[in-house]
């Protein structure tokens, strides 16, 4: 029982320097065992050895840029009752949410068996999931990326003919691996464009901005220890402009500290409050 992947690495001739090629392979390998072993065993594995349950097998490659198939399979009965009952698509569409939240980027929308399955995971293992994989299963599945400065993209393969792009990364996305924090505070005019009512974790617009940003709540202001009042107004934001253009959107004013990269690229809002709380 698998299911199955490629990778696809930018080329200008077909071919792709073999250190950094099996070191991305590497990556995409350590990031897929990671999160489908969380979301089948309910825990983190601190360590991929060829005994566990749930291991990735090479397939054939292919002609493109440069790309190599894998497929995600599993060796336990009770792990693929549990894979059976979640389904592909929703576990790969929680790599793609796990992957993209670990480097601070837009994801695909979850189905509601992929937002069924996150929330029984639990906000704990979900952070736990994220800081595993910025540790190093990411770092490698950056190496083309930043020895060659090619794009690389994980794609889930739903047939021989269809293929949905579950992460895209560069040397941008490799930035975000080590943040810096910014404590100085800022006004910020945004809507909520996507919030984890679990993790308190999602994404706004800026004003006037075209791009979603990520936010979240720093450590001691953690989202659960919020004010019912205080959520309501995220939640309340984001459902009021659901389905309105963004120039009818409803904004709020916030406080907030920043996540930067070594460039001072902003990649992550930190709440500190609202303007009349």
């Amino acid at each position: 029982m698998s299911i199955n992947f490629d990778v696809v690495m930018e080329s200008d001739d077909y071919s792709v320097d073999m250190n950094s090629g099996l070191e991305t392979l590497r990556g995409a390998s350590e990031a897929s065992r990671q999160i489908a072993t969380t979301i089948l065993e309910e825990r983190v594995p601190q360590k991929l050895s060829s005994e566990s349950k749930v291991r990735t097998n090479l397939r054939k490659t292919f002609k493109g840029s440069f790309g190599q198939e894998f497929s995600l399979d599993f060796y336990d009965e009770k792990i693929k009752k549990r894979f059976r009952a979640i389904g592909k698509k929703a576990i790969a569409e929680l790599i793609s949410y796990f992957i993209n939240e670990a480097l601070f980027q837009e994801s695909l929308r979850l189905s509601k068996k992929a937002e069924s399955t996150l929330k029984n995971l639990g906000k704990d293992l979900e952070q736990e999931l994220i800081k595993q994989l910025q540790k190093s299963s990411l770092d490698h599945l950056h190496s083309v990326s930043n020895n060659f400065n090619k794009d690389v993209k994980l794609r889930f393969r739903e047939s021989r003919v269809k293929q949905t792009t579950l992460a895209k990364v560069d040397r941008a996305t490799h930035a975000t691996l080590k943040p810096k924090t910014d404590r100085e505070k800022l006004k910020i005019i945004a809507s909520i464009t996507r919030l984890n009512i679990n993790t308190g974790n999602g994404r706004l617009l800026i004003q006037d901005e075209d791009e979603t940003i990520a936010f979240g709540f720093p450590a001691q202001k953690h989202y659960r220890h919020l004010q019912f009042s205080a959520k309501q107004k995220f939640s309340d934001n984001l459902h009021t402009n659901n389905g309105k253009p963004t120039d009818k959107w409803q904004t709020l004013t916030l406080t907030a500290h920043t996540q930067r990269t070594n460039s001072g690229h902003i990649i992550k809002y930190l709440i500190e409050g609202f303007d009349d709380a």
